[in-house]
């Protein structure tokens, strides 16, 4: 029961904001709310998902008779997937590729993002304005010893430059809500001031329980937990206030 509340919840961000975009939803607009560890992606008309080497595109104009328009090999170990205007952010255990979608059925590669502090870790990655963050975890089956939350320069999409970094502990999927950026982390949930983009400011940290990844929506920041779901308030989005545990 408690399993099928937390995909209950979730599921309803998503597909609230689906239903209130349909028929109006452009390329390059995401239909949908999804966290940093999402396999899979919505923008207009056009779904995209990752499996552990490909990029699959289907066309859902039809959501009940969705039509696979394309299959590209991206890389190995592939993870995640992040839609930002009409760029993919695709994290493997090894990279960052950014594709562009300006031609929604024929994603296109960019260029790739790669730290040079660590050459082998686990890669969620949200993008905001001209700034791309992953969290790049290298303990544990990703190989290495330290971890780092990584700022990357992208206003030259072609050409991604680390700018920044925050040593962590064992960090996993993120997201940001304006000028704060949420990090989740074995130990805790790390509140982060990003208006300095380049120099995050960690501004606390939320103990007492073991994150994995973080969809803000609006003022509600939900929380996903190794065993259940958090949810806060993040009216003030320095400081969550804590609204309700599913556990």
């Amino acid at each position: 029961m408690k399993k099928l509340s937390i995909l209950f919840f979730l599921g309803c961000a998503f597909f609230w904001q689906c239903s209130k975009d349909a028929g109006s939803a452009l390329v390059g607009t995401p239909s949908g709310t999804g966290g940093s560890l999402a396999r899979f992606t919505l923008l207009g008309t056009y779904l995209y998902t990752v499996d552990d080497r490909q990029l699959k595109v289907f066309d859902v104009t039809n959501a009940g008779d969705p039509v696979l328009k394309n299959t590209i090999d991206v890389g190995i170990s592939i993870e995640t997937i992040f839609p930002f205007k009409d760029k993919l952010f695709i994290g493997s255990s090894s990279v960052v590729y950014v594709y562009s979608v300006a031609d929604p059925a024929k994603p296109q590669k960019l260029s790739e993002a790669v730290s040079p502090l660590i050459r082998w870790r686990c890669d969620p990655v949200v993008a905001k304005d001209t700034v791309a963050f992953a969290t790049l975890r290298t303990n544990g089956p990703c190989g290495g010893t330290q971890s780092i939350l990584a700022c990357y320069d992208i206003k030259d999409v072609y050409n991604p430059v680390q700018k920044g970094s925050y040593f962590v502990s064992e960090p996993y999927g993120l997201g940001y809500a304006g000028d704060v950026l949420y990090v989740c982390d074995k130990s805790g949930l790390l509140v982060f001031d990003i208006s300095k983009a380049y120099q995050p400011k960690l501004l606390k940290s939320l103990s007492g329980a073991s994150y994995v990844d973080v969809i803000p929506f609006g003022d509600v920041l939900i929380c996903w937990v190794t065993d259940g779901m958090i949810v806060y308030d993040i009216t003030d989005n320095q400081n969550p206030v804590l609204l309700s545990k599913i556990i």
